[in-house]
């Protein structure tokens, strides 16, 4: 059987090169260069990677046309169904679903991790209580490597492993003294006796003067909603994680960078952006007059949370979320409530209206999740510290895939320089 290979022929020299092409298991195939600009004195200009395989992966595969996207080969909504988010993160963090003894055996090393160094809940006092959130938890989740000097070789797949697991365990508790913090509330320490998600509402919302109890319907759709986010291939967070992890940066550098990438509202905000918009329609009755208006290609009003850059037919993770959303509003008695009054019509309409229908403008994600979230009464600055908690689990398995690759080498993209050619320096006094 012949190799398959790409001739590319530069029409200035005549000179031909042949490329290979690398197959997937699933997806379309790549174009090697590798050898063009060696061989050519060529690179190639891709602005945004939206052509550009950055690495090979075994860990996500998503059909944007087809609505798919599979976690190890998983269908997400399988998973979101069946699964919870710890087994979730086993399987991208080691490749197959857990056994039993295994499910309970990393639960339990979660759980002792789970606590945070006393001095390191001091560094929130440094922060204005008005602080944005995620700007709190890029500067604590990178001072965890000023603590845990005893697993920061890169090079050493057991501190690797300590690390990842460090970071599964202690950025819920990290999120969660961050809302603390904001709202003037004491910390609450977690309670290893609790699963996973559990243990999330626990420190977010329990006080020292009360007992709490945690709704099995919410936490269940918590749940749910971090493993629809747990990873999604190579989106700019993950792809920021990745690079920093290729100068061999300790991880919790890594993923600090990774939460930066993902507070911009072009990547992490787009729940926020729903709630927004929701809040900005303000009334049942005003519907019809932002429908008309999101029609209208001259007025700049857009609905969030309708259609995805990615996912050209359908989100698959909407589909699951659409169903948690009912049953938290229920759960929680808040059907009635005007804002979600608002995103359900909108909802009714956009499966509906033939103008969404046949742009394929269905509801996102991110529509239901800002409604879940807000129902739980998460606020809106929170959403994106709650994605954050949700993607760690990704980004530490892209890291530690990225820096396990035989080979690995430091980013270094090329550019396309268009400045001046090399000029004279003139002497301040001629200028």
């Amino acid at each position: 059987m012949s190799k398959k290979t790409l001739t590319i022929r530069d029409n200035r020299t005549g000179k031909e090169l042949e490329l290979p092409i690398k197959e997937g298991t699933i997806g379309p195939p790549a174009v090697d260069i590798t050898s063009l600009y060696k061989e050519m004195g060529l690179f190639t200009l891709d602005p945004g990677f939206r052509s550009t395989a950055s690495c090979e992966s075994d860990i996500t595969y998503i059909d944007g046309p087809e609505g798919i996207l599979l976690y190890r080969g998983y269908p997400i909504e399988e998973l979101a169904e069946h699964s919870t988010f710890l087994e979730t993160s086993y399987l991208l963090m080691y490749g197959e679903l857990p056994s039993m003894e295994q499910c309970k055996g990393f639960h339990k090393v979660v759980s002792q991790h789970t606590m945070v160094h006393e001095q390191l809940l001091q560094f929130f006092s440094g922060f204005r209580r008005d602080a944005h959130p995620m700007s709190t938890m890029v500067g604590v989740v990178g001072a965890l490597s000023a603590f845990y000097h005893d697993s920061l070789d890169v090079h050493d797949p057991r501190h690797r492993e300590i690390s990842a697991i460090r970071m599964l365990a202690k950025i819920p508790t990290i999120a969660a003294a961050t809302y603390k913090y904001a709202i003037g509330q004491a910390f609450m320490y977690p309670q290893n006796k609790l699963q996973y998600t559990e243990n999330f509402l626990h420190m977010m919302f329990a006080v020292p003067c009360d007992d709490y109890e945690v709704s099995p319907v919410i936490s269940k759709a918590l749940d749910k909603i971090l493993i629809l986010h747990a990873d999604h291939e190579q989106n700019a967070s993950t792809s920021t994680v990745r690079l920093a992890g290729s100068s061999q940066a300790n991880p919790f550098a890594c993923i600090s960078a990774g939460i930066s990438s993902l507070w911009g509202p072009a990547h992490g905000g787009a729940n926020e952006a729903v709630l927004v918009m929701l809040r900005e329609i303000g009334s049942i009755d005003r519907i019809g007059e932002y429908i008309k208006k999101a029609k209208d290609k001259s007025d700049p009003f857009r609905l969030m949370g309708f259609g995805h850059r990615v996912y050209k037919n359908f989100d698959p993770r909407a589909k699951v979320m659409r169903k948690t959303a009912h049953e938290v509003l229920h759960e929680l008695g808040a059907e009635d409530n005007e804002l979600f009054k608002i995103a359900m019509e909108l909802e009714r309409i956009a499966l509906e209206d033939e103008y969404f229908i046949k742009r394929k403008l269905y509801p996102n994600v991110d529509f239901y999740t800002g409604i879940i979230l807000t129902a739980m009464n998460i606020p809106m600055n929170m959403f994106t510290v709650i994605f954050s908690v949700a993607r760690t689990v990704g980004w530490i398995s892209q890291w530690m895939e990225m820096i396990s690759e035989e080979g690995q080498a430091i980013g270094r993209p090329r550019q396309l320089y268009r400045g001046h050619e090399k000029r004279v320096y003139v002497p301040m006094e001629n200028r």
